[in-house]
């Protein structure tokens, strides 16, 4: 079993430089199987999300080759197989291959995807989408049977119930090859949303509106190979500044757009982090006597839910009383407990987090029981003083590279070890 431990107190200096986004790559990979020749993505981040999907693309007989951060995808002799168990299973963005057969073969059998467990999140309005474009969509046994009739999908208008970046994804999948026009409305407007649509108008696709609430699609009949550079992870960016306005005297985040986090950045304004903001880089300065804020998380542009856990021990080195309301995932608490057994003043009041800060953070054993829990283990983990020990670190080994060489180079005091073999790994 791997862990991490981490000896905390240790000022931070240096540089971090952002992979590629992993919300993107996750359904770049089901798109580029549309095409029906090699795909090559730039960018692509070491992380075992990446290789849980090429495990399901060599079921599929998906030719790749990941080297360097370059992943060459050649579909040209996939084939359509049920994949109702198994790896498909083994994280949520599997279900992009829902839309992906549908649009490529006209049916599928995907398993129903699994990832960190949040609370519900339904598919429903996936399935939505499917029929309205003229699938049959049968659900059973947590297996997704998807068959197209005679004449093929067929455009149409889809209206998203809520707002929803992954059923939003995979409309765009499933009707990019679909006969006439389809306009997606209430549509979810993430920079991922755009970078898929970005890899898809690439390949052929005739994709408009992306990044707006209105998607409009005019269905195509072939779609072609290409190259795309994927857009930098704004929730890595995101956890590193948190650590660095927590424990830095002065660290460069490089391959940053900061208007995809905007709104996170507005947050740390608030809070008064000494902050140097650049074209491609965000430059945190040493800061003191941070004010406490309040946070409401909310679908882009506001303050990415994904941002939530990470941000939380940053507020727990600052002054005064406040809140976090989670509206995309209320059930997103699994943190607060190891917090607390490092000695944090956190409380869930209803679907309201309450914190009093400063709080004295002390090393402990604790559990990452999803990603983005284990990326607030992390940063807690670096203010704290003594030692802290996390397992349950396969969670965030599923979205963060070289997370442990990343924090070393600017001065951290962490390792991964594995019990079993009494060995120090990266």
């Amino acid at each position: 079993m791997k862990k991490l431990i981490i000896r905390g107190g240790k000022p931070l200096n240096g540089e971090i430089t952002i992979n590629g986004a992993k919300n993107s790559v996750v359904a770049l990979i089901p798109a580029a199987v549309l095409a029906d020749s090699e795909v090559v993505l730039e960018g692509v981040p070491d992380i075992n999300d990446v290789y849980s999907l090429l495990e399901i693309l060599e079921d599929f007989n998906v030719k790749t080759h990941f080297e360097n951060g370059v992943l060459r995808i050649d579909p040209s002799e996939m084939v359509s197989i049920p994949m109702p168990t198994g790896k498909i299973q083994s994280l949520r963005a599997s279900y992009y291959f829902m839309g992906a057969t549908l649009s490529k073969f006209g049916e599928g059998v995907i398993g129903l995807p699994g990832g960190c467990f949040l609370g519900p999140r339904p598919i429903d309005q996936h399935i939505k989408a499917f029929r309205s474009l003229g699938a049959e969509v049968k659900e059973e046994y947590g297996v997704v049977t998807l068959k197209t009739e005679e004449e093929g999908l067929q455009g149409t208008r889809i209206y998203m119930d809520v707002v929803s970046v992954g059923a939003t994804i995979n409309t765009i999948l499933g009707s990019v090859k679909a006969k006439g026009r389809t306009i997606i409305e209430n549509a979810a407007r993430e920079p991922e949303i755009i970078d898929v649509v970005t890899l898809l108008n690439k390949m052929g696709a005739n994709i408009r509106g992306a990044g707006t609430s209105e998607i409009r699609i005019e269905g195509v009949t072939e779609l072609k190979g290409t190259t795309h550079s994927i857009i930098p992870d704004r929730i890595e960016a995101g956890t590193y500044i948190s650590a660095a306005v927590a424990m830095g005297e002065k660290i460069r985040i490089n391959n940053v757009i900061y208007e995809h986090i905007e709104s996170f950045i507005a947050k740390l304004d608030e809070m008064g982090a000494k902050m140097e903001i650049g074209e491609d880089y965000i430059i945190v300065h040493k800061s003191e006597n941070l004010r406490m804020v309040d946070v409401k998380t909310l679908p882009y542009p506001g303050f990415a839910t994904d941002l939530q856990q990470p941000f939380t021990p940053l507020m727990l080195t600052t002054h005064g009383e406040g809140t976090i309301i989670d509206t995309i995932y209320p059930q997103r608490v699994k943190h607060l407990p190891e917090l607390i057994r490092m000695g944090a003043n956190v409380k869930v009041d209803g679907d309201i987090i309450r914190i009093k800060g400063p709080s004295k953070l002390t090393g402990a054993p604790v559990k990452a029981s999803d990603l983005r829990a284990g990326a607030c283990l992390v940063i807690a983990g670096l203010i704290a003083e003594g030692e802290t020990e996390i397992t349950g670190i396969e969670n965030i080994l599923r979205g963060y590279s070289n997370i442990v060489s990343k924090l070393r180079n600017i001065g951290a005091d962490i390792e991964m070890i594995d019990d079993s073999e009494g060995t120090e790994t990266e």
